[in-house]
Formats: structure tokens, C-alpha cells, sequence
């Protein structure tokens, strides 16, 4: 396949632009913005070495001397998002600036609606996660568990992101496909779950619902959520 190497390699390891010629007509900023405004509009798949390549003004076999893979295609995407993270001075309280934190990447995903399909840890040592990475030990750095325990906290509470939003974003994308309103779908759907509790089948389901005291409000599951985990290395719970 053209443009791919031979050999396993890091992005971040190789020259701007492999071989000899003149100087680069385009950084890997230049590309990752054309890439990230792409997907940004259309959708991940939209995007392409061919797509990139016509946007930028180049031919596709030029912009391999950049970008040698899609998958650095996408590394290259993945790290200039990374970079829209706001990195303050800790607090001092490690549970408030992790909350921080993980409010500010759900905010980020809905910015970049597809960038849950590439959080992978393959890509998260990159120039801008390692600077998100270093400034979430630093807002932990109050709490007394080894570098590694540290990180365990922040993956963990990035999967509870990355899965939240995408069930975010696919229930949007649902309802934006339907020639009803999400309401009326709403209605049908809990008609036939009482249907199916009135049958006597599912006894705990029905105490579950005699204890409902209403819509389920998402924001404070999610802060729940957040919580559960942050007590699970909280010393003083």
C-alpha cells in the first residue's frame, strides 16, 4: 500500500518531512487543522489522505512525505485537540481539579464529536497528551499514591468520559434520524416497559420503577460517576 512503512514508528520521532527537496511547504500543524476541520464538519470518515491532500492544495503522494500513515493522520489530529486543553496553576485540591479536568475533555469531545473513536493509548503520548498527562500529576500531586496508582485515576476517569459522551453523541445522532420527536419515542418505549413490568416477570424492575421519582437527570449521573472513582483513591474515604 503506498505511503505505508515498512517498519513499526513514531510520528513524533521522524523529521517534519522525510527525504531531500526544498523546505516543507507545510507543517504538521498546517495538515492536522486541515484534518481536524475536516472531521469536524463531516465526520472521521470523511477523512482522507486524498481529502487532506486537495484541501491543502497537494498531491496525495506529496503529503505521505508528511504524513508516511492515516493512523499518523489521525495521531497528528489526536494531539492538536489535545492541545485546546487548558492547562491551569493546581489548585491544591486534587478531587476539584480532576473534576476540572474531566469536564473539560467531555466539553472537548463535543467540540470534536469524533474524537472518542480515537482515544486509544497508542496515541496518548504525544507532544500536547504528555503536557495534559504531566499537568494531571501535577493537580494530583497532593495525593499520596505512587506516579503509576496516578495514572490508573486519569485513565480511568477518561473511560468514564469517552464512554458517557459517546453514548451522548449517539443518542443525539439517533434522534436527529428520526421523522418523530425523541419525546414521542420516550412515551412508546416506557408504554411497552410497563407492559412487560405489569407482567409480574420482573419484580426487582418493578420496584425499581415504584422508586422513581422522575426524569433521570444525566448531569448529576455523571457527576456521580466521576465521584465513585475519585473515592476509590480518595486516602480520607
Amino acid at each position: 500500500m503506498a505511503g505505508r512503512a515498512a517498519e513499526p514508528h513514531v510520528i513524533w520521532a521522524r523529521p517534519e518531512r522525510s527525504g531531500r527537496g526544498p523546505r516543507p511547504a507545510y507543517s504538521r500543524a498546517d495538515i492536522a487543522a486541515v484534518a481536524v476541520r475536516i472531521a469536524d464538519a463531516e465526520g472521521l470518515d470523511a477523512v482522507s489522505m486524498r481529502r487532506v491532500a486537495a484541501e491543502l492544495g497537494c498531491g496525495t503522494m506529496s503529503l505521505y512525505n508528511y504524513v508516511p500513515r492515516k493512523e499518523d493522520l489521525h495521531e497528528l489530529m489526536a494531539d492538536a485537540v489535545a492541545g485546546e486543553h487548558e492547562l491551569w496553576e493546581p489548585s491544591g485540591d486534587w478531587r476539584a481539579d480532576m473534576l476540572r479536568v474531566a469536564h473539560q475533555t467531555r466539553d472537548l469531545m463535543h467540540r470534536h464529536p469524533w474524537l472518542p473513536r480515537l482515544m486509544s493509548a497508542v496515541y496518548g503520548f504525544s507532544p500536547n497528551a504528555l503536557r495534559y498527562l504531566e499537568h494531571c500529576l501535577a493537580c494530583l500531586d497532593p495525593l499520596p499514591d505512587p506516579q503509576g496508582v496516578k495514572m490508573e485515576l486519569i485513565a480511568m476517569l477518561n473511560g468514564i468520559v469517552t464512554t458517557y459522551v459517546s453514548n451522548e453523541l449517539a443518542t443525539a445522532e439517533r434522534t436527529r434520524s428520526l421523522p418523530w420527536s425523541q419525546e414521542q419515542e420516550n412515551a412508546v418505549r416506557i408504554a411497552y416497559l410497563q407492559s412487560r413490568i405489569a407482567t409480574g416477570e420482573y419484580p426487582r424492575m418493578a420496584r425499581a420503577f415504584m422508586e422513581d421519582e422522575g426524569p433521570i437527570d444525566l448531569e448529576a449521573v455523571f457527576e456521580r460517576a466521576l465521584n465513585r472513582v475519585l473515592d476509590g483513591f480518595d486516602p480520607e474515604k
